[in-house]
């Protein structure tokens, strides 16, 4: 059982809930998940079953595609519903300055970020005070979509490691309502199924691929850096006619595999 699972998070769970709970139905299957949702959040969940879970990174690294309902003229300690809320009746300009392109954002607090070998939010929900570092992403759109009282609603196209609680709470006195993750790169949660398996080779079809055969498709099995006339600049899959045979990465005027699915 080897690919990925789309599936659409419902608000309450959290991603490891969906995670156990695929793992139960597919016992004896290695399980992962290419990207968490906070419980309070909906939408495109990435799980991953057999040796689709060594792509984890790659699909990561995918952008991805947000709508949220944002409440103004208050704020929360966690930038969601689930923390403590204080209406302060200040709000937002309409619309309020978009950033796009390059933005600098510092994460909240309640975060999975790792802070000295420990998650943000497990020092934020004991008291402490937590410096998460700022970071650079990616935002390529940031439109709102209605406004109404003290209710606005965007979508939000941005790279990965992006937050969008910190977007909202950029905006001035506000924070999410509603959250829901709509695409993951090509992947949209309307598609969604948890009963249909996307097999391998069409869950690496975001990538470039080389087709080998004979001595060369053997030799990338085994972890060998193969010919290539133009290996491009980023990763791609190697493949068969018995399907993906590697991820490799350009090394000079070669293909170095670096993640292998043939053993």
């Amino acid at each position: 059982m080897d690919g990925i699972l789309l599936i659409d998070k419902p608000a309450g769970k959290t991603s490891h809930d969906i995670v156990a709970a695929v793992r139960r139905e597919h016992r004896g299957t290695k399980v992962g998940h290419a990207g968490t949702l906070d419980p309070f959040a909906t939408g495109l969940l990435l799980v991953l079953l057999g040796r689709a879970t060594r792509i984890q990174r790659f699909l990561m690294a995918l952008p991805k595609r947000y709508e949220t309902v944002a409440r103004l003229g208050a704020t929360s300690t966690t930038g969601d519903p689930e923390g403590e809320i204080e209406v302060t009746g200040r709000m937002p300009a309409d619309p309020p300055p978009l950033p796009t392109g390059e933005v600098r954002q510092r994460p909240p607090a309640y975060s999975a970020i790792k802070i000295d070998g420990e998650r943000a939010y497990a020092r934020a929900r004991r008291g402490e005070e937590v410096e998460v570092p700022e970071r650079v992403v990616e935002v390529t759109r940031f439109d709102q979509l209605w406004r109404d009282a003290d209710r606005a609603a965007f979508a939000i196209d941005c790279s990965s490691g992006t937050y969008v609680r910190s977007l909202i709470a950029d905006l001035g006195d506000a924070y999410c309502l509603e959250l829901r993750r709509t695409a993951i790169g090509p992947f949209s949660v309307e598609d969604a199924d948890p009963t249909r398996v996307l097999p391998l080779a069409d869950a690496l079809a975001f990538l470039p691929r080389v087709d080998l055969d004979g001595p060369a498709a053997k030799a990338a099995g085994h972890g060998v850096a193969v010919p290539a006339d133009a290996p491009g600049d980023g990763p791609v899959v190697l493949i068969d006619a018995d399907g993906p045979i590697a991820i490799a990465e350009p090394r000079g005027d070669t293909l170095k595999p670096v993640v292998g699915f043939r053993a």
